[in-house]
C-alpha cells in the first residue's frame, strides 16, 4: 500500500544558492549534506519544508520550463510576505492561471534549475467546493 509521499528530489546546478533559496523562500531546515561525499549519484543535501523531505542533488539544469510543478500551502495573510521573498531573490514569478472565486491564490515561481514552484493558499476541499459549486 502506498503510504504517501516519501520524498522529492530536484537536479540543481549549484547546491549551496538552491539552499539559499529553500531556506529563504519555503523556510525550509537542513538536515543533511552529504559534504564531497557521495553516495547516490552526486553530491547532495536534505530539507524539510513542513513535512516534506526535499532533496537536492548537484547536476545539470532542466532545459525547458513547464508547468509540472510542486505546490506548498501558505496562509492568505502571508501571501504578500513570500512574493517579497521570491522578489527579493530575483526569482522569475510566472503569471499566475486564471480563477475562480473561493480557489484560492497563488504565487508561481521559477528557481535557478527551471523547477516551477507555487505557494497556494487554498485547500484541496475549498477547490472542489468551487469547482462544484457546493
Amino acid at each position: 500500500m502506498v503510504r504517501g509521499i516519501s520524498h522529492i528530489t530536484l537536479i540543481v546546478r549549484d547546491l549551496e544558492k538552491s539552499s539559499a533559496m529553500l531556506a529563504t523562500v519555503l523556510d525550509a531546515e537542513e538536515i543533511y549534506s552529504s559534504g564531497d561525499r557521495t553516495f547516490s549519484h552526486s553530491r547532495e543535501r536534505f530539507f524539510l519544508v513542513g513535512s516534506v523531505w526535499i532533496a537536492l542533488m548537484e547536476g545539470p539544469a532542466l532545459t525547458a520550463r513547464t508547468y509540472n510543478h510542486i505546490a506548498f500551502r501558505i496562509d492568505d495573510a502571508e501571501f504578500a510576505t513570500y512574493r517579497e521573498r521570491v522578489t527579493k531573490l530575483g526569482l522569475d514569478i510566472d503569471n499566475d492561471r486564471s480563477r475562480i472565486a473561493g480557489e484560492g491564490r497563488s504565487l508561481y515561481f521559477y528557481d535557478y534549475d527551471n523547477h516551477l514552484f507555487e505557494l497556494h493558499t487554498g485547500t484541496l476541499e475549498e477547490r472542489l467546493r468551487a469547482y462544484t459549486g457546493q
